[in-house]
């Protein structure tokens, strides 16, 4: 799990070819891997394969190509990165998992005053889940949603946000990776479930009782 607030950003190294993906090297001021870490890159859950003292590498799938951004980077390029949470840590975000629902498009920017709102252009099918005031994470980044419409939402960066992500994010046209709010799709979830009489979830006769829970030590 991940906060969705960016430590640093990297820069893109080196991508190799890797069976049906490709393996990423990234460049960063972040210190003391450790291997099999995961690693939030724009947003998405990475491995850590290897590492020396000033980048790591990770493969990265061919599902996270079509899902993502990632395959349309190119050496040089910065990412957003941060380090999964460890238990105690503050939340300063929300809760992100790392895992990429789809991704948008950057459409236009709007100063007010030394804050910048930012248009992004997204399909039907993550929009229902995107609500004004919400959190959505964008390459990895968790902000707030200032208005959503049928066809885009809107964000409002503050002068600290803007001096942390990569100078390029903002830029229109370019696409950004979406994760929507994952407990609204878990809502979604339970409410289809419970309406639908021919799920397994209902239909399914249970053999749990309390008389089993007690003979199994549960009081």
């Amino acid at each position: 799990m991940f906060t969705g607030l960016i430590e640093t950003t990297g820069q893109i190294r080196r991508i190799l070819p890797a069976d049906e993906g490709v393996q990423l090297t990234i460049s960063s001021s972040l210190r003391n891997y450790q291997l099999g870490e995961s690693i939030a890159v724009n947003g998405i859950c990475l491995t850590v394969i290897s590492f020396d003292h000033d980048s790591f590498r990770a493969d990265a799938s061919s599902e996270t190509l079509a899902r993502t951004n990632l395959g349309t980077l190119h050496p040089g390029d910065e990412v957003h990165l941060e380090r999964a949470l460890k238990l105690g840590d503050r939340l300063g975000g929300h809760w992100v998992s790392g895992h990429i629902d789809g991704t948008g498009t950057i459409a236009h920017t709007t100063p007010h005053g030394s804050s910048l709102a930012v248009t992004i252009q997204a399909a039907p099918n993550l929009l229902r889940y995107i609500v004004e005031k919400g959190s959505v994470t964008l390459d990895g980044a968790s902000l707030t949603v200032n208005r959503v419409d049928n066809a885009s939402f809107e964000i409002m960066m503050i002068p600290h946000t803007q001096s942390v992500l990569a100078k390029s994010f903002t830029q229109p046209g370019r696409i950004v990776n979406i994760e929507v709010d994952i407990l609204g799709k878990y809502v979604e979830k339970l409410l289809s479930c419970h309406n639908d009489k021919q799920s397994d979830i209902d239909s399914a006769p249970s053999s749990l009782s309390l008389q089993k829970l007690r003979e199994a030590g549960f009081y």
